[in-house]
């Protein structure tokens, strides 16, 4: 076995990858940027390293300042878990010029299948299905545009490059397809440094099956049967599965045997993942699935494939890249029960998905010998803006997909996140869904149905908003100085905080800002004590409130609500009289500015584009008029709510 490993990572995968080599007995060394000095990966391996500033360019994905940390630190090894530098063939090529071993295939399998084009032009020369579309070198838009016409809409558009959704436009109408083609291009430039594409048909009722396969040194590949990737939004994956739901025996081996042909035709060490897409219109069906990619790395999902098979492929790497051989062969491959596997992410799903930010508050996750919690964050733990806004994955292990999904609906119940917003509530609505549940459902499932989910404006939760201001007011009574021990004075009547007053009912008003907006709140005073209320509604008595300096957040049901007193010489009037100022929907960085000071726009006009944790979100005008002001630059680096640019309404004649 290897004696110590560099984990070239950060968060969840980077614990992970530690517990297992700690078990090994190997000594492990993390590696973080300004932004993760105090994470938790840096705290559970041996050592920590210094990379740099928090942007990845200059840190997570600096080949050079890995391997000099490498060679300091005297690691024999190191995993570059998934994402960042996984896929990136430079960086295997340069760990085994530092005489460093690379926990990941060779090189040479990167390239192959790190373009898409050219990784289906392999898989067809190697009698794999692919699907149907234009994979070639020519790039010119109206070349593009016409092989769209000869394929037929609906149609994808896909960057050749990378993966995670970026990239990727659905094209239903030929007049759509020139807006759709530069937009895919532009995404894939910034995200991976190549605009290229190919199109392909678009499959209805798609399913998204993949296949765990892994291959060692000496010519032996296996699979470890499937995992449904199915749910997903915006192609990005939310919860995944194993094994598929309605799949035969039959089909598995069809596509099992798929997928280690696609790995050894470029001659694959290690772990990967085959990606296929299927027809579910009828069923899964043998002859109905086709080739999308193969990820040459770990994947996300892969503890639900180590759940039913009994296995660590952690282990497994680390075993395989030091030479051993494979520790079963496929008759010895297990298939025991089901798997489920719920992303939990600090993002807004009422608010568009946009990514949150800020010190985790309070943190807790379910128990139970069949539950398991990949995460890496711990309390007081600060989500930045600069990279993947994972909390931690929920996953459960169970005898029936049925029991699975009610032993992760219960879990999900339990689990709690405060300070960032989460999409926990989302999820509890996703695993009880009928469809999802009785394996009716395909790719698009949580965009056509996004209101079921919660996934839209729903407003002030105004139960909750209402026990945040009780907490609020027994704040502001206990620092009010009547009640201040240390005060020799002997307490005023006047200085009383519970509504007195010599006639009428005893009660007081409290302004209060509740997730960015303003609300009233009336505290009412008898015999029995002071009731709260906001706009009629009482407090929550299923709810819990956490506190900071200056506000109170509140969880119930999986929602946050964040309540602060009013400032009235802080509040932005923008608050109150609907103007033109632009602002960001989050921290991010701005990518492109795309209009200038003085001119008109209209109402939805995109103004600019504002990337936060590997996603792009553009901003849109709040009204018809001219920009008179902007605010920033391309570059910038800027906060939630910051402003932007203010658009000046025309008045119409």
């Amino acid at each position: 076995m290897l004696s110590s490993v560099l984990i070239a990572n950060r968060g969840e995968i980077a614990c992970r990858i530690a517990r297992t080599a700690k078990r090994l007995g190997m000594r492990t060394v993390a590696v973080y940027s300004d932004a993760d000095k105090d994470a938790l990966h840096t705290r559970v391996c041996d050592e920590a390293y210094l990379l740099g500033p928090a942007p990845a360019r200059e840190s997570y994905l600096a080949i050079d300042k890995l391997i000099g940390i490498a060679r300091e630190a005297g690691v024999a090894c190191i995993h570059p878990g998934y994402g960042f530098l996984a896929e990136n063939a430079a960086f295997a090529e340069a760990c085994a010029s530092a005489g460093i071993v690379f926990v990941g295939p060779p090189a040479s399998a990167i390239r192959a299948m790190g373009l898409k084009d050219r990784a289906k032009i392999l898989m067809e020369r190697a009698g794999v299905p692919i699907v149907p579309g234009y994979h070639g070198d020519r790039q010119e838009a109206a070349f593009l545009r016409q092989k769209a016409y000869e394929i037929g809409y609906p149609l994808v558009i896909k960057a050749v490059a990378g993966g995670g959704g970026r990239g990727l436009r659905r094209v239903d109408k030929h007049a759509e397809f020139e807006s759709a083609l530069l937009s895919a291009q532009r995404e894939a430039q910034a995200a991976f440094g190549d605009e290229r594409v190919l199109i392909e048909k678009y499959v209805g009722s798609p399913r998204h099956v993949e296949i765990q396969i892994f291959a060692d040194t000496r010519g032996n590949i296996i699979h470890l049967n499937e995992r449904d990737c199915s749910l997903q939004r915006r192609h990005q994956k939310v919860i995944e599965e194993a094994p598929a739901p309605g799949m035969t025996h039959e089909m598995r081996a069809t596509m099992g045997g798929a997928a280690i042909e696609a790995a050894r035709a470029v001659d694959y060490v290690g772990a990967g993942t085959v990606e296929f897409i299927a027809d579910a219109a009828s069923g899964l069906r043998p002859d109905r699935f086709w080739f999308m990619e193969m990820n040459t790395r770990l994947q996300v999902e892969h503890p639900v494939t180590e759940a039913i098979s009994a296995v660590d492929l952690v282990e497994w790497q680390f075993r395989v890249a030091a030479g051993e051989s494979l520790p079963l062969q496929q008759k010895q491959v297990q298939l025991n029960g089901h798997a489920i596997e719920a992303r939990v992410y600090a993002e807004d799903p009422e608010r568009g998905f946009l990514p949150s930010t800020g010190e985790i508050l309070a943190l807790e996750f379910p128990e139970g010998k069949d539950i398991r919690i990949d995460t890496g964050v711990a309390l007081g733990s600060e989500v930045s803006p600069f990279y993947d806004a994972m909390i931690a994955k929920v996953i459960v292990h169970a005898t029936t997909r049925k029991a699975a999904l009610e032993s992760l609906a219960t879990a999900l119940d339990h689990t709690l996140v405060a300070g960032p917003r989460s999409n926990v509530a989302f999820l509890s609505a996703l695993v009880r869904n009928a469809e999802f549940c009785a394996g009716k459902f395909d790719t698009g499932l949580i965009d056509r149905n996004l209101p079921a989910f919660g996934a839209v404006p729903k407003g002030i939760d105004r139960s909750a908003a209402a026990l945040g201001a009780a907490r609020l007011l027994a704040r502001q009574q206990e620092w009010h100085p009547a009640h201040r021990a240390d005060d020799d004075a002997s307490p005023s009547p006047w200085d009383a905080t519970d509504g007195f007053q010599l006639a009428g009912p005893r009660a007081v008003s409290l302004p209060l800002i509740a997730d960015g907006e303003v609300v009233m709140a009336r505290a009412c005073y008898d015999a029995r004590g002071v009731t709260v209320e906001v706009d009629g509604i009482t407090a929550a008595a299923d709810a819990r409130v956490f506190e900071t300096n200056d506000a109170v957040y509140v969880v119930r049901d999986g929602r946050e609500t964040i309540l602060k007193l009013m400032d009235f010489e802080a509040v932005d009037t923008a608050l109150f009289d609907g103007g033109g100022m632009v602002t960001s929907p989050m921290h991010g960085k701005v990518l492109e500015i795309l209009v200038r000071a003085g001119e008109a726009v209209h109402k939805g006009q995109r103004l600019a584009v504002v990337e936060a944790m590997k996603m792009e979100h553009a901003v849109l005008a709040p009204t018809d008029g001219l920009v008179a002001q902007i605010a920033v630059a391309v570059g910038d680096q800027i906060a939630e709510k910051a402003k932007i640019m203010v658009i000046e309404a025309v008045e119409k004649a």
